[in-house]
């Protein structure tokens, strides 16, 4: 008995990359009395937090965010003693996508900041410089 094998047929399997979900945050000491930073993510949510020593009972604060396609930017910032002196969010592909102005009073020296990105999608920066 001949068997002929008349078609054929295959299957092609290939590997589908997907893109590595992350977000990032960078501070940077500009000198003694400024600190900024630069936000980026591709959906991906990072918490970091930064001391700075403030010898100023306040701060001018910048923050903005732009080519975003959503996701959340949130900077907290607390004085010496622990006192939040200012929480500021912005929301990706809403506006304002930036906001700037002064802290509250707080107490001179080491002050924490944090910079949380939730679901980011985007970029952008931040700047802190102590108060007069």
């Amino acid at each position: 008995m001949l068997i002929a094998l008349t078609g054929f047929s295959s299957i092609l399997f290939s590997g589908c990359s997907k893109e590595e979900i992350t977000a990032s945050v960078t501070f940077k000491e500009v000198n003694v009395n400024d600190v900024d930073g630069d936000v980026t993510g591709n959906g991906g949510s990072a918490t970091e937090v930064y001391t700075w020593s403030n010898s100023q009972a306040t701060a001018d604060y910048n923050c903005d965010i732009t080519g975003t396609k959503g996701g959340t930017f949130q900077m907290t910032i607390k004085d010496a003693d622990g006192t939040t002196v200012l929480d500021v969010t912005l929301v990706g592909g809403q506006e304002p996508d930036s906001k700037s102005g002064v802290t509250a009073t707080g107490v001179p020296g080491d002050w924490i900041v944090t910079i949380q990105l939730t679901t980011f999608n985007g970029d952008g920066s931040f700047s802190l410089t102590a108060g007069n």
